[in-house]
C-alpha cells in the first residue's frame, strides 16, 4: 500500500500546470522590469513599463491594476510604481535566477557574451530552487552576472560609479557594468563585444563631448563611442596623465 501512495504521488507535469497562487510568467517579466527601473533611482511609471516591455500603455495599465490587486505593487496619487515587500522579494528571487543563469551560460555551457540575457529569459522561469541551488553550489562564489549586475543574495550591490557618457578627457575608464535595457537588443550586445566594450575591460579617454561622443583609447587604437552608447556602460574612472599607460 504505501508502493502504491507513492507511485499515486503528484506528477511533476501536474504541479507544473497547476502552477499556485504565486505570480504569473508575465508579472514575473514586470516585476523584473520595475525592479531594473527602481534600481535607477528615478520615478518608476507606467509609461516607462511599457517602452522597455514593448507594449501599449492600456496592456500595462491592466496588468499592474492586476498586481496592485496582489500587493506586489503600490501607487501613489501621481501614479508612480513602488514594489511591495511581497513583490521586492519576488523580484529579487527572479533576477537572481535570470543572473545566476547568466553566468551559468556563460562560465560552464560556454554560449557567447552577446546571447546570454535572450537564452537565460527562456530558462529564468522554468528553474527550480533545486536546480539553482546545484547552479550555485558550481558556480562558486559568482557575485554578478557577465554583464557585471549584481546578482541578489551574492552580498554585491549597485555602486555608484560612472556613466561613460559623463567621464572626463584625461582619465582611465574601467568598464563594470552594462544596464539591463541594453541586455534587451541582441544586435547591440554583439556591438559591444565586437568593440571589446566589456566589464574589466580598461580605456584611455582622450576626448570626451557630450554631443558628438566619448573616444576611447586601447592599445594605440582609438574609436569613437556614441552617446546613446555611452549611456548604458557605467565604469570607475581614474585620473591619469595625459598620455595613456603603456598597452591602454
Amino acid at each position: 500500500m504505501a508502493e502504491l501512495q507513492v507511485l499515486k504521488g503528484t506528477h511533476p507535469r501536474q504541479r507544473r500546470r497547476a502552477g499556485g497562487d504565486g505570480p504569473t510568467n508575465k508579472e514575473r517579466d514586470y516585476l523584473e522590469i520595475i525592479y531594473y527601473l527602481v534600481q535607477r533611482d528615478e520615478p518608476v511609471i507606467a509609461a516607462h513599463v511599457a517602452r522597455w516591455l514593448s507594449l501599449q500603455p492600456p496592456t500595462v495599465s491592466h496588468a499592474l491594476q492586476e498586481m496592485e490587486k496582489k500587493a506586489y505593487i503600490q501607487r501613489d496619487e501621481r501614479g508612480e510604481i513602488a514594489l511591495t515587500a511581497q513583490g521586492l522579494e519576488l523580484a529579487e528571487v527572479i533576477i537572481r535566477r535570470h543572473r545566476l543563469l547568466e553566468r551559468f551560460l556563460a562560465d560552464i555551457v560556454g554560449l557567447p557574451w552577446y546571447a546570454l540575457h535572450e537564452e537565460a529569459v527562456l530558462l529564468e522561469h522554468a528553474l527550480s530552487p533545486l536546480l539553482e541551488e546545484r547552479i550555485t553550489q558550481l558556480l562558486g562564489d559568482a557575485t554578478t552576472c557577465p554583464h557585471g549586475n549584481p546578482i541578489p543574495g551574492s552580498g554585491a550591490h549597485y555602486t555608484g560609479g560612472t556613466r561613460l557618457d559623463r567621464a572626463e578627457a584625461g582619465t582611465l575608464f574601467t568598464i563594470r557594468r552594462i544596464e539591463e535595457e541594453a541586455e534587451e537588443r541582441t544586435e547591440f550586445l554583439r556591438y559591444l563585444e565586437a568593440q571589446r566594450l566589456l566589464p574589466g575591460n580598461q580605456f584611455f579617454i582622450p576626448d570626451a563631448s557630450p554631443d558628438y561622443g566619448i573616444t576611447l583609447r586601447s592599445c594605440n587604437r582609438d574609436m569613437t563611442v556614441s552617446p546613446e552608447i555611452a549611456a548604458v556602460i557605467w565604469g570607475d574612472c581614474a585620473p591619469i596623465d595625459t598620455v595613456a599607460p603603456e598597452g591602454v
